[in-house]
């Protein structure tokens, strides 16, 4: 039997709370609950957190604040809410490493369905996974000495160092390392990553290719790896060699 996922709901609104622990537990979760960055700090270092449900407004240190923080320790989903309407908070918590974004009010099954779309892309399950009784193991792309594992959703560099990836992030690399040497639109980028709603906009795609560049290439501003062409799209300019394994179910 599957372990229950574990959440952990960072808000200031005991309403809030309250309403999402009822909805979220009924529905087979766990629920730990912050009102802020010291309480989600104290609960982070007290469980393993399968994903975070942050709001941005919160006294003290801010959302964005605590989402670039566990990013650069962790790369556990992380869901921000805001009351700001419009483009700009999204775009900024998209910056500092969230994988997904819902305005306030919202309603908890939207929430939910962003929820089971994270979780699907993190383990890695999709149609194609299983073909005739035989199971199809997450494949390994191999470039420039950097390895993926599809199935671990795992990146390591050279010098094999692991390298956080958001969820938004990992779709993105995987979309480009299935189609090397090849340009890729934005809105081929949007499609190969559906599902993962964060994502789903051009200026959107553009963050996220920033930050793997960064993630990539020291110096991302003459990029080697992820090339920009101009007035199409991106390229993954370097040849991948991916490898997969099969066994019977």
């Amino acid at each position: 039997m599957e372990k229950a996922k574990h959440l952990l709901i960072v808000d200031d609104d005991g309403e809030i709370r309250e309403l999402l622990t009822i909805f979220l537990t009924q529905r087979g979760f766990r629920v730990s609950v912050a009102g802020g960055g010291e309480e989600m700090r104290r609960e982070l270092a007290r469980w393993s957190i399968d994903l975070i449900i942050l709001d941005i407004m919160l006294p003290g240190e801010d959302g964005l604040s605590l989402c670039k923080s566990v990013r650069e320790k962790s790369d556990v989903p992380i869901i921000m809410l805001t009351a700001v309407t419009g483009d700009s908070d999204r775009i900024v918590g998209l910056e500092v490493g969230a994988d997904d974004y819902l305005e306030k009010p919202f309603n908890p099954r939207e929430l939910l369905a962003r929820m089971k779309a994270i979780f699907r892309r993190v383990s890695g399950n999709t149609p194609d996974d299983e073909d005739d009784g035989i199971k199809i193991s997450n494949r390994t792309f191999k470039f420039c000495g950097w390895i993926l594992s599809e199935g671990k959703r795992e990146l390591r560099s050279p010098d094999k160092f692991v390298v956080h990836l958001s969820s938004g992030e990992f779709a993105l690399i995987v979309a480009f390392l299935e189609h090397p040497q090849k340009v890729m639109t934005r809105d081929d980028l949007i499609n190969a990553t559906r599902g993962v709603e964060a994502i789903a906009f051009d200026r959107s795609i553009d963050i996220q290719v920033s930050r793997l560049r960064k993630k990539l290439e020291g110096d991302y501003d003459k990029p080697k790896l992820i090339k920009t062409v101009r007035g199409q799209g991106y390229i993954f300019a370097e040849k991948v060699d991916i490898s997969t394994v099969k066994g019977r179910t």
